[in-house]
């Protein structure tokens, strides 16, 4: 296969896997109450598979790179695409919860491994000026999938049963496993470098803790002093995890690459924003249905608008990167981002439906270009050997924010009803007013941090590239194939 071909292929194939991993987790969330019955459970105790597919992804993500070198890029890609195929047939199988909850757990720790040393193998044999198309291909599933995720699963369990949301990923596992051993070459394995054991457990206990304790703010039954001290407990091992990876020979997540000003704004301002556009999916389909009276197929449908947003701008988004800068891009767009969810706090049950759709679809553009400009730059300055430390702190980076955007959602939520209480005669809608008006002004902090970058940051990968340049990585993979 030539390496033009595999260079266009490995972001199509790492994509697709991305998509079911993505698809997988919010493609259940119309199901529970099928599956509730069928386990013999209340629906809301469904939850805890959610949260142990999400909690297991959280805790496994920070090993995922070190054990991508010790082992082999190729090796562990093909090897999470059969866990992950495999524990979505035991999902499909199992007959209680404690059996469903056992094959999440798994899932999760398949979907840990794919997700990062998918992105690794994409960014190891990329060349620079091509990263940004890549870039484009492997983001688009993270942006589709929240939005089909809950009509589709709802589809399924209409006309079907709750079982085919596992079964459908058995062919899309074997075609993923097949393409996986055919397109990624092998690489050198990194066997002299040990496994940082402390590194991980602070590391695995701290993310474990605080997105276990953003799960409890949607418990209102439950005291604030319960999830505010699981936080703060969780905050401080982050804090002696960072401390430990600065003075660790070899640390499990690697923060050379936040010496650099490009990748640090894509981890802290990206965090922001991926904050803030996790809580609009989660508080738009609430608005519509306690809000507006909305049936749930109708407001599925209005939501709906987002992802024709989403995939609207993806033809245009590397157009716009290789013609206007990186930060001029994340301002601007960011900018409109937050204008959008503003916006939303301004809807009423008498806002003309034609113009809801605008305002989502608009939203959904910025959110896609967002996306694309953010994961791109992330990378762009980033020496080829410190690819793999910074694929694994952003990786986490990313989990962490999309948790935090539906905590900080419903946290909004809460917040709001405590300070207008129910005797003042206040409609659901002004709750909602209230939450989308916090989430913009996240928005709007996540462009503050845009504006530090020096105007040419990720230049590099706007350089349009050399018909003979060759992908990045391709004579270490030749020679490494001619040696085998």
């Amino acid at each position: 296969m030539s390496w033009f071909s595999r260079a266009s292929a490995l972001p199509l194939l790492v994509a697709g896997a991305f998509f079911m991993e993505n698809l997988d987790g919010t493609v259940i969330v119309t199901a529970m109450p099928q599956m509730a019955a069928a386990f013999g459970v209340r629906a809301v105790d469904m939850n805890i598979g959610i949260s142990a597919y999400i909690l297991t992804l959280t805790v496994f993500i920070p090993a995922s790179g070190w054990i991508a070198n010790r082992f082999g890029a190729r090796n562990i890609f093909a090897a999470a695409v059969v866990i992950f195929t495999l524990a979505s047939v035991l999902c499909a199988a199992s007959v209680n919860l404690p059996t469903f909850t056992a094959a999440r757990i798994l899932q999760g720790f398949g979907g840990a491994l794919m997700v990062p040393v998918g992105r690794l193998v994409v960014l190891r044999n990329t060349a620079k000026p091509d990263l940004i198309k890549a870039i484009a291909t492997i983001t688009w599933p993270g942006l589709v999938a929240p939005i089909l995720g809950p009509p589709v699963g709802g589809f399924i369990t209409t006309y079907a049963s709750w079982h085919w949301i596992f079964l459908l990923n058995v062919p899309l596992g074997v075609a993923a496993l097949w393409l996986a051993w055919r397109l990624i070459p092998q690489e050198a394995l990194q066997k002299g470098v040990p496994f940082d054991a402390i590194g991980f457990m602070l590391t695995g206990i701290a993310c474990f803790g605080l997105m276990f304790g953003l799960d409890l703010i949607n418990h209102p039954q439950l005291s604030w002093l319960v999830p505010v001290l699981c936080i703060l407990g969780s905050l401080a091992l982050g804090a002696l995890a960072v401390r430990h990876a600065k003075r660790t020979a070899h640390p499990l997540i690697d923060l050379w690459a936040m010496r650099i000003k490009s990748y640090a704004v894509t981890i802290w301002g990206g965090a922001l924003f991926r904050i803030a556009i996790g809580a609009v999916p989660f508080l738009l389909p609430l608005l519509f249905q306690i809000g507006f009276g909305l049936n749930a197929f109708d407001a599925g449908l209005l939501v709906l608008a987002v992802f024709a947003g989403n995939l609207a701008m993806k033809p245009f988004t590397s157009a716009v990167l290789y013609r206007f800068r990186f930060r001029t891009t994340l301002v601007v767009n960011g900018l409109l981002n937050a204008a959008t969810i503003f916006a939303c706090a301004l809807l009423t049950p008498q806002t003309p439906t034609w113009l809801i759709v605008a305002l989502l679809f608009v939203s959904g553009l910025t959110r896609s270009m967002q996306f694309t400009a953010l994961n791109t730059l992330a990378f762009s300055e980033v020496p080829q050997p410190q690819m793999g430390g910074a694929n694994t702190l952003f990786t986490v980076s990313q989990q962490l924010g999309s948790g935090l955007g539906i905590a900080i959602g419903a946290l909004a939520l809460r917040v709001a009803e405590m300070l207008i209480p129910p005797s003042a005669g206040r409609l659901p809608l002004v709750d909602f007013q209230l939450a989308f008006g916090v989430i913009g002004v996240i928005a709007l902090l996540a462009v503050a941090d845009s504006l530090t970058l020096n105007p040419d940051a990720g230049s590099e990968v706007r350089r349009k590239k050399s018909p003979s340049s060759a992908p990045a990585g391709a004579d270490e993979s030749v020679a490494t194939k001619a040696r085998s």
